[in-house]
């Protein structure tokens, strides 16, 4: 018996031992929780319920200078569905009405949605695709369907929405109008003016915190837990619509007729450096043509013969040579040690004045114009070249600006050939923009503008930011040069390469230019460009139009394939906004017509039974005052009469016919 109690008790002892131990180690884990762990499980339980929710903000409108719409967030809606939620008598009643629904507002055939339903009702699918991207009109249209409408608990709708970037223009500077991409560690891809401008136009991002509830929803959790976002400014570019629809046509017309890679226009308002157009078109496989990438901002090429004129400018301001100058173009061919320097006519043009020679864009004149005066010093060029600011990027807020390249001497591609290749744009690298923004300077008599996207940037109607003009260089040459080289441009219209384009109807100036381009992966692939002003004699609009690429058999020269553009550009502009001419109202007061009054008025008034005395006064008077005495009145010259045909105080006979000599 005592053995059997013994044993009793010992079990008794071992239970309560190891309930002591196990009260123990939870008296230690919680202590270890409470003073050591405490936060961190805390955080985790709050995290499980309760979570930090990022509220978007919406982005800021671009428009055009016009206050088209370049660019707005839209809010697109996805629709799912939940086949649990609904009963099966709901489910039962609204089926046919539903798949009806779906298929008007979506396409498909009704049995088609009714198998997809039945499908999800039978497998428990509780998040079935219905559409996606919806506009605002079809998601409340989806919406108030039979089913859909008794909401997400009663119907299983789920709504999913979230924004959208559009263009109302399309594809219409699509490149330049660009985009700004987030990806999931936080870089942005930027691109054009949505990405230039992204810091003014994407806000700043609102937070809400949350909490967990039933069937796994989150509702707003305090007032004061909100952070509200601040949405986006506007911004107003300064693109015109109409110039770019303008440019637009025009560039693809000339890409779809000679068959072209690509090509790019710009225009630019030349006294602001207002970018009015920029198109840039690129081809497909398919041989249709789209906005594939900035050409006029990032695409670095070897100029040809639209460099002489930075080259002309360059000799001119040297001294190095005169527009008078008589250069012998050897019947087109001149040779420099080992290669040959080759004019587009045959035969040449025999001797021709320097400025004659860059109407007609003469390369061995050009060659031979640049060579001579600087061979010994060719730094002295090139640094001409440098201080007119050719070598430098021109800073754009647009991403991926080309480089300008130019060889110099000393560097190791620096050859006996270099600089009277370079004399007409070979060699050398530019930018279309950077190109034009020299032309600019000309057309602006000497100050070069920094190209200008963007006016402005506003919060509603309140200007947050304005923008003005940035002058690069105030003076790129002497008056004297940009005279002479403006009269070389317009000549090049009037009667040298681009006579073509030439119209009496309005005045432009300019520079064609064609070059080889890949011609040591393929022979006759050539680079068409057209770059100038108009009008000629007072310039509003700079433009250049650069075509990669032609079909040869269809043509390749600049004056053939880009010119055309550039006047097609010109005249619709020329067209829409006509010149307006003021007319200057003479002062009322003036003592003269005052004067001219008071006669005409003194012998108005009279009682005539006489011819009166008209001499002296105006001719207009004059003939009024007869007429209405009832006399035929013939008149000869302008100004005032000088001689009546019938004396005055002759007899008044109404009908009879009186002529004025006028002085």
């Amino acid at each position: 018996m005592a053995t059997t109690e013994k044993s009793i008790l010992n079990r008794l002892y071992f239970v309560a031992g190891c309930m002591f131990i196990f009260a123990l180690a939870v008296t230690i884990k919680l202590v270890d929780i409470q003073l050591f762990k405490g936060e961190k499980y805390r955080k985790l339980a709050i995290t499980s319920t309760e979570k930090m929710v990022t509220i978007p903000a919406t982005r800021g409108n671009l428009y055009a200078g016009d206050g088209s719409l370049l660019a707005t967030s839209v809010i697109k809606y996805d629709i799912r569905w939940d086949a649990v939620s609904p009963t099966e008598e709901h489910f039962g009643e609204t089926i046919i009405g539903l798949s009806e629904g779906l298929s008007e507002l979506l396409g498909k055939p009704k049995a088609y949605y009714e198998a997809r339903l039945r499908k999800a009702r039978a497998t428990k699918n509780r998040y079935l695709f219905i559409a996606r991207d919806l506009s605002y009109g079809d998601f409340i249209k989806i919406k108030s369907l039979p089913l859909f409408n008794k909401g997400q608990f009663r119907g299983g709708i789920i709504v999913e929405q979230h924004t959208e970037r559009e263009h109302p223009l399309d594809k219409m500077a699509e490149r330049t109008v660009g985009y700004e991409r987030k990806d999931d560690s936080g870089y942005f891809t930027r691109v054009g003016l949505e990405g230039a401008y992204g810091h003014y136009l994407r806000g700043k991002e609102g937070r809400r915190l949350k909490q967990k509830i039933a069937k796994g929803e989150w509702k707003p959790l305090g007032v004061g837990n909100i952070v509200e976002p601040r949405d986006g400014y506007d911004v107003i570019s300064t693109i015109d619509v109409n110039i770019q629809d303008i440019a637009h046509n025009a560039l693809l017309t000339s890409l779809e007729k000679f068959k072209a890679d690509h090509g790019c226009v710009v225009v630019m308002e030349t006294k602001t450096g207002e970018i009015k157009a920029i198109s840039n078109l690129g081809r497909t496989s398919e041989g249709k043509y789209y906005e594939r990438l900035n050409y006029a901002v990032g695409e670095s090429h070897e100029p040809g013969s639209t460099f002489k004129l930075m080259a002309m400018v360059a000799a001119l301001e040297d001294k190095a040579i005169d527009t008078s100058m008589v250069i012998d173009t050897e019947k087109g061919r001149v040779k420099f040690y080992d290669r040959t320097v080759y004019d587009s006519k045959w035969g040449g043009y025999g001797k021709v004045s320097a400025a004659r020679a860059f109407e007609l864009s003469s390369n061995t004149a050009f060659a031979k114009m640049i060579n001579e005066p600087y061979k010994k010093d060719p730094k002295r060029f090139v640094k001409r070249l440098f201080n007119m600011g050719l070598n430098e990027k021109l800073g754009l807020e647009i991403k991926g600006e080309g480089e300008p390249t130019f060889p110099y001497p000393g560097d190791k591609n620096w050859y006996g050939t270099t600089l009277p290749w370079m004399a007409f744009g070979y060699g050398i690298e530019l930018t279309p923009l950077q190109t034009l923004t020299f032309y600019n300077a000309i057309a602006n008599d000497g100050e070069m503008i920094k190209p200008r996207f963007i006016k402005e940037v506003k919060e509603w109607d309140v200007t947050v930011e304005k923008f003005e003009k940035e002058v690069i260089n105030p003076r790129i040459a002497s008056q004297s040069t940009i005279n002479a080289v403006k009269k070389m441009m317009e000549n090049t219209v009037r009667r040298g390469t681009a006579k073509n384009i030439y119209s009496k109807e309005f005045s432009m100036a300019g520079k064609t230019g064609t070059c080889q381009t890949e011609y040591w992966i393929e022979p006759n692939r050539y680079i068409a460009s057209f770059a100038g002003y108009f009008p000629a004699d007072n310039p509003k609009y700079s433009c250049i139009v650069v075509i990669h690429k032609p079909e040869k058999s269809l043509g390749y020269y600049g004056n053939i394939v880009a010119a055309p553009v550039f006047k097609r550009i010109a005249q619709k502009i020329y067209s829409d906004t006509p010149v307006i001419d003021e007319v200057l109202i003479p002062d009322a007061n003036s003592p003269l017509i005052e004067k001219d009054y008071q006669n005409y008025y003194t012998q108005e008034n009279k009682t005539h039974k006489t011819i009166p005395n008209v001499k002296g006064m105006s001719g207009m008077d004059a003939v009024a005052l007869l007429e209405n005495l009832g006399l035929k009145v013939r008149f000869r010259g302008s100004g005032k009469v000088k001689n009546q045909s019938i004396d005055a105080g002759t007899a008044l006979k109404k009908g009879v016919t009186i002529s004025l000599e006028l002085s």
